[in-house]
């Protein structure tokens, strides 16, 4: 890229920050000694899930409303798809601009996102709930554009909004009192590690980046490997802050000299135990996608020992209805949980004498008879609970010596979605 668009860029950046001032003030840097000590490192949070819509997306989102509005044959209708945190960021702008806004959302949006939506944009939006998956809502929000003649607001796909994502780096400029090394950046669409690639890539001192994608939606890592834009298939959706199937294209442009090497998968289930340690110790409240940065210094603690790190923490709208399927899957990443299938015989005091093996650390969280029949065996569907992942050896030694059988389907997810 030339050096004067590199210019032009760096100064509509500039000039995107300080508007932006107008609806908040920049977001918190802050180092965070836990996370410092705990990996030999200094490691700061950007924390965006401090701004008024506890995420970064109001930044794209405003930036690209305030230059549309700009042209002299601008509309005052617009439109954009969303999981959450760009509808939000939208329905923000359209408030402060007095604009009319309509935004759809997949149907699987988690509802604290769907009400905080309606509130930021009170009576100057409308939400509507299309699509399973966000690729489909996107298609939907694009055909109504089109056919209203609206202005569509991309999540991550446009040059304003990799602008406006970019303030980001503008307000760690002025905040960081030294180089940095690292920067971890999570990536759905790439609107915000696009936005980042690109501010630093004129800087005299270019920091390390690390792009991190949930494992059940790696579109980076696989547009990287073919060197094309491609769609993934099958995506999961608990990460739904970065649950997308494909690269936005502008956003590709600038990503596609990443090293694949530097595109990490995180497992949903470990992301699970980070969110619950960051709520337990520090306080901290993430959405699954905000807290992937911070999971992902597991993965990096060798090569960021001794450097300073910033990770963007880019999103705090965590719907607590949410939070017993997290600290499930926390359990059971840590080996603390287990699902059994047990054959119990079908004698009088077989359940005393399965119970009378159960460790003084092990609980019972669930007990259901899968079959009830005059056979000689039965199957039970046991989930228990413990308190070190040492003990599940321990048990399985008992069970064994005392002649019960039972199969561990803890980790067989096609057995899983029908019985846990």
């Amino acid at each position: 890229m030339g050096l004067a668009k590199m210019t032009d860029f760096k100064e509509n950046v500039a000039n995107a920050t300080q508007a932006m001032r107008k609806l908040f003030p920049q977001t918190p840097l802050q180092r965070n000694e836990h996370l410092s000590n705990l990996y030999n490192a200094d490691i700061y949070l950007k924390r965006e899930d401090l701004s008024p819509v506890r995420s970064y997306k109001i930044r794209g989102a405003f930036n690209a409303m305030q230059k549309t509005l700009k042209k002299s044959d601008s509309t005052n209708l617009f439109v954009c798809a969303s999981a959450g945190n760009h509808a939000q960021g939208m329905a923000f702008a359209c408030r402060h601009f007095g604009v009319r806004g309509v935004i759809f959302m997949p149907v699987t949006t988690p509802g604290q996102k769907i009400t905080k939506t309606a509130a930021f944009g009170g009576r100057f939006i409308e939400i509507r709930l299309e699509g399973d998956y966000f690729d489909e809502t996107l298609v939907a929000a694009q055909s109504y554009a089109a056919q209203e003649g609206a202005a569509f607001l991309p999540p991550y796909d446009s040059v304003d909004v990799i602008e406006g994502q970019a303030s980001i780096a503008f307000e760690i400029n002025q905040q960081m009192p030294k180089p940095i090394d690292y920067m971890i950046v999570p990536i759905g669409g790439g609107g915000l590690s696009s936005g980042l690639i690109k501010y630093y890539s004129t800087e005299k001192n270019t920091p390390e980046f690390r792009l991190i994608e949930p494992n059940g939606a790696r579109s980076l890592y696989a547009a990287l490997k073919e060197k094309r834009l491609i769609s993934v298939p099958n995506i999961n959706n608990f990460v739904d802050g970065a649950a997308v199937a494909q690269i936005g294209h502008n956003n590709f442009e600038i990503l596609k000299h990443v090293p694949v090497k530097n595109v990490l998968g995180i497992n949903e289930d470990r992301l699970c135990t980070t969110m619950v340690e960051l709520l337990n110790i520090e306080g901290i409240v993430l959405e699954p996608a905000g807290a992937l940065t911070i999971d992902a210094l597991k993965d990096l603690k060798d090569e960021i020992a001794g450097k300073s790190v910033i990770c963007i923490t880019s999103g705090g709208n965590f719907d607590f209805e949410r939070l017993p399927d997290v600290k499930e899957r926390a359990l059971r990443s840590e080996g603390l949980k287990k699902y059994l299938i047990l054959n119990l015989p079908q004698r009088p005091g077989a359940l005393k004498d399965f119970l009378n093996l159960l460790g003084p650390e092990d609980d019972i969280a669930r007990f259901e008879y899968l079959k009830k029949s005059a056979r000689n065996f039965g199957s039970v569907l046991i989930g228990i609970e413990t308190k070190s992942k040492g003990n599940f050896k321990l048990l399985f030694d008992r069970m064994d010596k005392a002649g019960f059988k039972c199969r561990d389907i803890t980790d067989d997810e096609t057995l899983a979605q029908f019985l846990i």
